[in-house]
């Protein structure tokens, strides 16, 4: 008598095009990011008409600004938590389905305290997606391309950012359109986007990892390009995670260095980026809109050049040098109060360069160095972390601004930059063309 193995509901391994399922797939994840880099950059360009529209203080103007920060801390440890208990493939559609709910919302809010809720519920879906889609693609990705298709995400991210900006500026400038429509335009990517994520298959090393071998097997030969992955698969033991593992002295050091390291990158940035046309007329830019559009835009060059090398010159030569590159010019700032506005400009347009390119870094290094058991979990306590960075950036400039100055603010951020660029200097492995089986093993 036959048996006949379970298969994923509404897929035919037998006709799995390889290929063209890892395009799908890095396409489906990247979406995710688009649209957090979509609803964090779409707040700056309607953040005045809210605040007159609502009447906001300089405390709720900073809070609606890092609301979806706030709830990313949430969600990113608890979708991580979830998925490395659950799986990865429900959590997928899960999450996508609260933040369409949340993005609609947006449509009839009109209060402060409204708008603060609905986007951190927005802001819980997204961390819970982060913890979800890159250890989804890095269980899924051939080694030799596991690291540009992690860090393709992040160019997605910057994609949504910028192009948030311009939208913003068309809907608000062009057309004058409310606010709550300009916000409520991420809801569109969002559908698409949830449609498209529909029947996406589990990932074989946690099922091999729960101990549904058959399973993972079959979608192991199913789905994966490289021999030489699905060998590694069965390396995979049946070991359950959890939240201590992640202090524990096997992991203790990744977890120090992915959490400062993003937390780093990301708090000058967002403070910086989400403020920018303002930041930016403060040191006598004009209008400042010109300017911020042009800091995002080089921010995406720079990931883009991240993901053309990260195969080629590893990713320490990535991690390093841009973040001493972001202190000094942040420093530079900082301390030439009488700096004429075009040096300023490029000043900040460097900033954007070399932050990108070793931010692009912080959607690959999660994915490679936890253990399945907790690599969700570890991706997700890593985002919560570094969104407490993004949020008190985002939260405290307006403050900083206002109270200490644009020069003190930027020899801040500068040191910032510093901490995390000595932790990486000490901590930061090289993974370049290791299968996951090496690159997750303990580091005493």
């Amino acid at each position: 008598m036959t048996t006949t193995k379970p298969q994923p509901v509404g897929i035919d391994h037998g006709r799995v095009d390889k290929q063209r399922f890892v395009v799908k797939l890095t396409g489906v994840i990247a979406g995710g990011m688009f649209i957090d880099g979509y609803i964090l950059g779409i707040v700056g360009t309607v953040i005045g008409a809210m605040t007159v529209d609502l009447d906001m203080s300089l405390f709720w103007e900073g809070l609606i600004g890092a609301s979806a920060l706030v709830g990313i801390f949430v969600g990113g440890p608890l979708g991580g938590w979830l998925a490395d208990k659950l799986g990865r493939k429900p959590l997928f559609a899960i999450d996508l389905a609260i933040f369409i709910l949340g993005s609609a919302l947006q449509f009839f809010v009109d209060s402060a305290w409204q708008l603060f809720l609905v986007r951190l519920l927005m802001g819980i879906a997204i961390g819970a997606d982060y913890s979800v889609g890159w250890p989804l693609l890095a269980e899924f990705s051939p080694r030799r391309l596991r690291g540009k298709l992690l860090a393709f995400c992040e160019v997605a991210w910057y994609v949504g950012f910028m192009l948030a900006f311009v939208i913003g500026f068309v809907l608000t400038t062009v057309w004058s359109l409310d606010w709550r429509i300009v916000l409520g335009t991420s809801t569109i990517p969002a559908v698409i986007l949830f449609l498209a994520r529909l029947g996406m298959p589990e990932s074989p090393r946690w099922l091999m990892n729960k101990g549904r071998t058959e399973e993972a097997t079959e979608i192991a030969h199913a789905y994966l390009e490289d021999p030489t992955d699905v060998l590694d698969i069965a390396t995979e033991e049946t070991r359950k995670g959890t939240f201590g593992m992640l202090f524990s002295p096997a992991y203790r050091r990744s977890t120090i260095f992915i959490s400062v390291f993003w937390f780093c990158c990301v708090a000058p940035y967002f403070a910086i980026a989400t403020f920018a046309a303002s930041v930016l007329s403060d040191y006598g830019l004009g209008d400042g809109l010109a300017g911020a559009i042009g800091v995002n835009g080089l921010a995406l060059v720079g990931v883009v050049v991240s993901v053309l090398l990260i195969e080629r010159i590893g990713r320490r030569k990535l991690t390093i040098p841009q973040q001493w590159v972001c202190a000094v010019v942040l420093l530079i700032i900082g301390l030439w109060s009488s700096a004429p506005p075009a040096v300023v400009l490029i000043c900040f347009l460097v900033f954007a360069f070399a932050n990108a390119m070793c931010t692009a870094l912080t959607g690959v290094y999660p994915g490679e160095v936890f253990p399945t058991e907790i690599r969700g979990l570890g991706t997700g306590f890593a985002t919560a972390f570094s969104r407490i960075g993004a949020g008190l950036g985002t939260f405290l400039l307006p403050w900083s601004m206002h109270n200490l100055g644009s020069g003190i603010t930027m020899i801040i951020a500068a040191g910032i930059c510093v901490v995390g660029a000595a932790v990486s200097q000490v901590l930061a492995p090289e993974t370049m063309g290791r299968n996951l089986s090496e690159t997750s093993a303990p580091r005493a």
